[in-house]
């Protein structure tokens, strides 16, 4: 396992973080950052660190949620790319970052995490409207 403890993991008691959806296994929250508007969260609701902590079917199920946020970002956003990362280098609790990105936003080509590139185009994305493109997608894959 790793060092940090579920007491002091930030991930496991997300205070103040309200879901864009959530089911038993995880949940998909919205990143509150300006210059990256759409970057949204899947968090898995068990404190473990790695993808082989899971069994198959919730390693697909945790995949099956990402890929459906990344399609809403797509439909609703229409960035260049999407960029996926699981990091969990500073917070070992298993997540997967999913953000749009545009070729006029701050790091574009690079990293999110790379030095800034430009001062960056404000954009914004829709909460409510984005919630109902993914329940919507989720919705699709279940059955």
């Amino acid at each position: 396992m790793n060092n940090l403890t579920v007491s002091s993991c930030e991930l496991c008691h997300s205070a103040g973080e309200e879901p864009l959806w959530q089911d038993k296994l995880c949940r998909v929250v919205l990143v509150e950052d300006r210059d990256y508007p759409g970057f949204c969260r899947v968090i898995l609701n068990q404190h473990v660190s790695e993808m082989t902590d899971l069994d198959a079917q919730a390693r697909q199920r945790l995949m099956d949620v990402v890929y459906a946020t990344e399609q809403a970002l797509r439909q609703l956003m229409q960035p260049a790319k999407i960029n996926l990362a699981s990091l969990g280098n500073i917070t070992p609790h298993l997540h997967w970052h999913v953000i749009p990105r545009f070729a006029d936003d701050k790091h574009f080509p690079g990293s999110v995490w790379s030095e800034a590139r430009r001062a960056g185009v404000a954009r914004r994305v829709d909460g409510d409207a984005l919630r109902r493109v993914l329940r919507t997608r989720l919705q699709a894959m279940a059955q």
